[in-house]
């Protein structure tokens, strides 16, 4: 939402999925499809739709977002705070929500892998 209450993006989670899949809606466009690969040793994701590439370590949520060799976001947990609390460095002004709204399906994908694997009492 903007300041004035009206819906710029939306994240949009694909629930019967054998992975994770996000669609990323900007001003009621569909812009972005965030999926998350099969691996076994590290996370890796897929946006279709942007001409965007990702890459970095997602586990300390440091990463980036680029479209050949122009930088688009990069992603840096801040640590010692109170919340999850993250810096993005996004170099274009006009990408800031459709950046915005990737990050958060991916942090979505990461929270949800963490509370799955968290011991049960």
């Amino acid at each position: 939402m903007d300041r004035d209450g009206r819906e710029v993006a939306f994240v949009q989670q694909k629930v019967f999925s054998f992975l994770p899949r996000f669609f990323v809606w900007v001003d009621g466009v569909q812009v972005a499809e965030i999926a998350k690969e099969f691996t076994f040793f590290r996370s890796r994701y897929t946006i279709g739709g942007l001409g965007w590439d990702i890459e970095g370590d997602f586990f300390a949520h440091d990463y980036s977002i680029s479209q050949e060799a122009r930088e688009i976001v990069t992603i840096h947990k801040e640590w010692l705070t109170w919340g999850d609390c993250y810096a993005l460095d996004i170099a274009d002004p006009r990408d800031t929500v459709t950046a915005l709204a990737v990050v958060l399906a991916i942090d979505c994908v990461q929270a949800a892998a963490a509370a799955a694997s968290a011991p049960r009492h």
